[in-house]
């Protein structure tokens, strides 16, 4: 998928893999074949993921700005993947900073991340669309738990994004339908924009999140 993807972006690419229990992340500056060889994808296996292949939009190219963002939280493990650009990032990154909160890049993704481990709500779920109403502009995300992956979009739907089914169960999401063609989709559809999408083993669940802008 992320070799399907690899147009998009070359200056890094990264993997987000979860077991159920654990997330392991594994991202460097490179093209996809450069940073993930047979021996790395061996040591993270799992049965969800998110991936990543980056160019600069906010913050500069270096390693500390390439995605997926892996932290741990007083929820669990959460990571996360963003294509697109916040207009109101600096006043989140300063509103965060102000709460204690270290932020180590330059990057709005890092920002959403950290907002999120902040948000209110008992589920990852409900803490997601509390952060959403503070986003303001670009974002198509795809988002890691322990036994989850989301896919969320503004809502003004500025950037594609697209969820299929896997031939052998399961689904998928992807910046452009080429990649989930890759995959071997047969089903798919544009995630709204406005919408979240709660992908798992055996179901898709999607919410309007937030009104489409007009």
């Amino acid at each position: 998928g992320l070799s399907a993807l690899q147009h998009r972006g070359q200056e890094a690419a990264g993997l987000a893999v979860s077991d159920g229990h654990q997330l392991r992340l594994h991202k460097d500056i490179g093209l996809v074949s450069q940073v993930f060889d047979p021996q790395t994808l061996s040591t993270i296996k799992g049965d969800f993921a998110i991936g990543h292949t980056r160019y600069s939009t906010t913050g500069s190219s270096s390693a500390r700005n390439a995605q997926p963002f892996l932290i741990d939280t007083r929820y669990g493990p959460i990571a996360l993947a963003h294509n697109g650009n916040l207009v109101n990032a600096a006043e989140l990154r300063q509103k965060l900073l102000e709460q204690g909160v270290g932020l180590s890049s330059t990057s709005d993704t890092e920002v959403m991340t950290m907002m999120l481990a902040c948000s209110n709500g008992d589920t990852w779920f409900e803490r997601l669309k509390d952060a959403i109403q503070h986003w303001v502009g670009a974002f198509s995300l795809v988002i890691l738990t322990r036994d989850q992956v989301f896919a969320v979009r503004d809502p003004w739907g500025f950037h594609p994004l697209n969820v299929g089914m896997l031939p052998g169960g399961g689904h998928v999401a992807a910046s452009e339908i080429g990649a989930l063609r890759t995959l071997g989709c047969e089903a798919y559809r544009e995630v709204f924009p406005g919408e979240i999408i709660a992908l798992s083993n055996t179901a898709l669940t999607a919410f309007q999140a937030l009104p489409v802008a007009e």
